[in-house]
């Protein structure tokens, strides 16, 4: 029997079996052996046979957007229109058969925005090139899940639960789990929020159906049997999405005020060029970029070329930004802006001070 035909039985049983206290602990085992056999079917433990042809595109830019769709919902066309690349689109299915970046230049931040071929249902299991997409959006830093808007809402379940199935997880945060493994000791196990969607059994017997007989647990949140098999295995993504509805032109006023009050939505027209600034504001917020400006010694700062980084970024991150030695010969460092706590004069900081939007900073080496 195969990995799909598994995959498929424990489905099968899963959805045949009532959601109750007492089968709480079976369901926590299919679980644990459904995400293992999803794991082997994505990266196949063995290695002979011919390599498989990827989406071979490098990262360039400071961000990357990975839009994800079913055919014909307007992908090439949200590309062609936002950025200076000509992606070929027509009025039939799977018109786009590779990945086509381009580039968004805004407020200074270069941000590639790749259209990926249109993908189908099974697509996690290798249907239509399936893998390739999903496996090109784990690398992307924002998710854009382009809909339908004139279809029904079918097509936004199915779309998330490919991804799932392929370890990405849309609009979550990583659970607040430690798990350590050791070599001897048995098992220890600790947490600090009274756990109600699962409990200490469920999660020995996840464990032991990975062979794990010697490790630490530590959970501090209130956490479910699929987010602790996400811990296990590590390879989960953690990735914000936007969920773009495309022709709206061909809906009532309702339907639209309807989809544009969900969270994290965005309702367009590419057709009629309607709403497209607005997306590209609201991929500028996902993404959480921050400006930084340098500056010279006696000089003015240079506003035409900021250094853009991740919200959170500290000095030795703008180093980096600028030459890979400069944080080796680093001396101190000079922040205007936001983050200096004397502004709007200048903070003499170190390489572990933050730094936020728009700050002017000044380095000096030894």
């Amino acid at each position: 029997m195969g990995i799909v035909e598994k995959i498929k039985e424990i489905e099968e049983e899963m959805a045949r079996t009532q959601k109750n206290k007492a089968t709480e602990y079976h369901l926590g085992l299919l679980k644990a052996k459904l995400a293992r056999y999803r794991a082997q079917l994505l990266e196949p433990a063995s290695k002979s046979g011919p390599a498989g042809v990827g989406f071979d595109v490098q990262k360039s830019g400071d961000a990357r957007v990975a839009l994800i769709g079913f055919p014909s919902v307007g992908k090439s066309t949200l590309l062609s229109k936002t950025t200076h690349t000509a992606s070929e689109t027509a009025a039939y299915e799977f018109t786009t058969l590779t990945a086509i970046p381009g580039v968004i230049e805004y407020k200074g931040a270069r941000i590639q925005l790749l259209d990926l071929p249109g993908i189908v249902e099974g697509a996690s299991q290798g249907r239509g090139r399936g893998r390739q997409v999903v496996s090109t959006a784990k690398t992307a830093d924002l998710i854009l899940i382009m809909l339908d808007a004139t279809k029904s809402e079918e097509q936004k379940r199915l779309l998330e639960i490919e991804l799932d199935a392929v370890g990405i997880r849309l609009n979550k945060s990583k659970p607040d789990v430690v798990f350590k493994k050791r070599t001897t000791g048995g098992i220890t196990f600790n947490t600090t929020v009274k756990l109600t969607k699962t409990d200490e059994k469920t999660i020995r017997t996840i464990l032991a159906g990975y062979k794990l007989h010697n490790c630490d647990i530590m959970i501090r949140e209130d956490i479910t049997t699929d987010e602790f098999i996400d811990v296990l295995i590590g390879t989960r993504k953690y990735l914000p999405c936007l969920y773009v509805y495309n022709k709206i032109d061909s809906i009532s006023l309702e339907q639209m005020d309807k989809l544009a009050r969900q969270p994290h939505t965005v309702v367009i027209s590419c057709e009629m060029d309607l709403n497209l600034d607005y997306l590209i504001d609201r991929i500028w917020d996902e993404l959480q970029l921050v400006k930084i400006y340098t500056k010279k010694r006696g000089a003015h700062p240079d506003l035409s070329d900021p250094i853009c980084l991740r919200k959170g970024a500290t000095i030795e991150d703008v180093c980096n930004g600028i030459h890979r030695s400069l944080a080796a010969n680093f001396r101190y460092g000079l922040v205007w802006g936001k983050s200096s706590k004397f502004s709007p004069h200048a903070q003499k900081v170190s390489l572990a001070h933050q730094v936020q939007d728009e700050d002017v900073v000044s380095v000096f080496t030894k």
